[in-house]
């Protein structure tokens, strides 16, 4: 039997902790899945409840936000906000279904209920160029097939921002 004498490579020098990704939770069914996606791009993150404190959110160092999807309607008397100060942080933040109407309605944008409720299946058009979705449009489809529960509509953006994506119950 030969001896193993190759040693254990090192861990990597970089700082896995350094580019942390903070998710809050504002109910939705798939928030360990955002982890998940998050984590398998070799990036740290934690989940925490939408009802955190500016302070610890601030004190955590975040380099970028994701507010998650939920069941609630941002126009509700007792709709979860979220921290106060989570737009002025400095970093990127990606809503998800709740977590965009969310963003749309604190930035100075308008939700309301819509016509039709998406439940399902539901195809989402790339209406504007963006590098995020490069290689989306490359493969010769304009939409990409989702999986939507949403009752409410974003009616008008925040000033200076625009539409990337789009559905067919927009």
């Amino acid at each position: 039997m030969k001896k193993n004498t190759e040693k254990t490579p090192k861990a990597s020098a970089r700082d896995l902790h350094a580019e942390r990704i903070l998710i809050l939770d504002f109910g939705s069914q798939y928030t360990q899945l955002i982890a998940r996606r998050v984590r398998e791009q070799k990036v740290y993150c934690e989940i925490w409840p939408c009802t955190a404190a500016d302070a610890d959110v601030r004190a955590f160092r975040p380099r970028g936000v994701i507010l998650s999807g939920g069941p609630a309607s941002v126009y509700e008397p007792e709709a979860p906000l979220g921290p106060p100060g989570i737009f002025e942080l400095g970093v990127p933040v990606l809503g998800i279904c709740y977590g965009m109407q969310l963003m749309a309605h604190r930035l100075g944008g308008s939700v309301a209920k819509s016509a039709g409720r998406e439940y399902g299946r539901a195809h989402l058009g790339i209406s504007r160029a963006a590098e995020l979705f490069k290689g989306f449009a490359g493969k010769g489809r304009a939409r990409e097939t989702v999986w939507m529960s949403h009752g409410d509509r974003i009616e008008r953006l925040p000033p200076g921002d625009h539409a990337l994506l789009r559905t067919l119950n927009d």
